[in-house]
């Protein structure tokens, strides 16, 4: 629930926030100019929205799968979806190599769930599925909706910000330019508050996934062991042009394939006996112990779309039974 909470609050504090910069433009230049800022964000968003999954499995270069082709993958999507009470999703196999799996589409009736050639090689059965599991409830959770409405938002302070500071368009009215320029400022600073709280609800929609995978009856052991394996799988592609064509929707992946190569110091202290698996008995260790991240790893996991892995580990550790 606080994760759920989280959420809510998050979005209605943007939208606050939105609101707020609408009347106090809106009041200097003249009814409607703010307002026109809105309207051709949400035009923009939804053309996206609409085209948004065509060009995903473009990019990723997407093989939609039947059940004759994949029984396993369409077998462990179908007892997911039945659990999540979900319309079954599309399944698809992605031609890369990089180890990951994601999700996406407009609706819940329009859910997709993809994975990665190179998953299939490094995970088990139950590893697997935790991960179909954790994108199942990115469906279900209605993630793609809620970040693509969100996202309107620093898009919005953006355009001010650039129009009042550097477009000229409303140096004359009232104050005279330095006024607009003051404005522009004050959008500027908001467009980089209101990007991190995005980036900031992103991270908070992984914790969510990872809790939704466990309610659908996955081991946490075995969604932490899947994500260690997905970081060390990852960077070994660390420089690769593989990860360079995925990177404009690396937000959908399990993890962050460009953060993997910094990810693998940290959770070695994790597997203490070096089988490259996450056990029962190390994830409850795990729970009893404090994660501390240096000065330098918290700033950068507040310009990410995943949250710090360790951290999400740990997370994972609580919902040990």
């Amino acid at each position: 629930m606080w994760l759920q909470t989280r959420m809510f609050l998050l979005v209605a504090i943007l939208f606050a926030i939105l609101y707020g910069v609408i009347v106090a433009v809106g009041s200097w230049m003249g009814v409607g100019s703010a307002l026109s800022y809105v309207i051709l964000a949400v035009v923009f968003l939804g053309f996206q929205y609409l085209i948004g999954p065509t060009l995903v499995g473009w990019t990723m270069r997407i093989k939609w799968v039947s059940e004759r082709e994949a029984p396993e993958l369409h077998q462990m999507v179908t007892e997911l979806a039945e659990k999540a009470g979900l319309p079954k999703p599309r399944v698809g196999i992605s031609q890369m190599s990089i180890p990951n799996a994601f999700a996406f589409g407009r609706t819940q009736r329009d859910g997709r769930v993809c994975v990665t050639r190179g998953i299939m090689n490094i995970l088990t059965r139950d590893e697997l599925k935790a991960v179909l599991g954790h994108e199942m409830s990115h469906i279900k959770h209605r993630d793609m909706a809620i970040i693509t409405l969100i996202s309107v938002i620093p898009m919005i302070m953006y355009w001010l910000a650039y129009s009042l500071m550097w477009g000229g368009a409303y140096g004359g009215r009232r104050q005279g330019g330095n006024y607009a320029a003051l404005l522009g400022f004050a959008a500027f600073l908001l467009y980089f508050l209101t990007n991190l709280l995005v980036l900031y609800g992103s991270r908070i929609r992984e914790y969510y996934a990872d809790l939704g995978s466990v309610r659908l009856g996955n081991v946490p052991h075995h969604m932490a062991t899947a994500l260690y394996k997905l970081v060390y799988g990852n960077a070994r592609f660390k420089d690769s042009r593989e990860l360079k064509q995925a990177e404009s929707i690396r937000a959908f992946f399990v993890n962050d394939p460009a953060r993997a190569w910094y990810e693998v110091r940290e959770l070695s202290q994790v597997d203490r006996d070096m089988s490259g698996t996450i056990d029962f008995d190390e994830l409850a260790e795990l729970r009893q112990k404090e994660v501390r991240l240096g000065a330098t790893d918290k700033m950068m996991e507040l310009f990410t779309t995943h949250p710090n892995m360790l951290k999400r580990i740990k997370h994972l550790s609580t919902l040990t039974v």
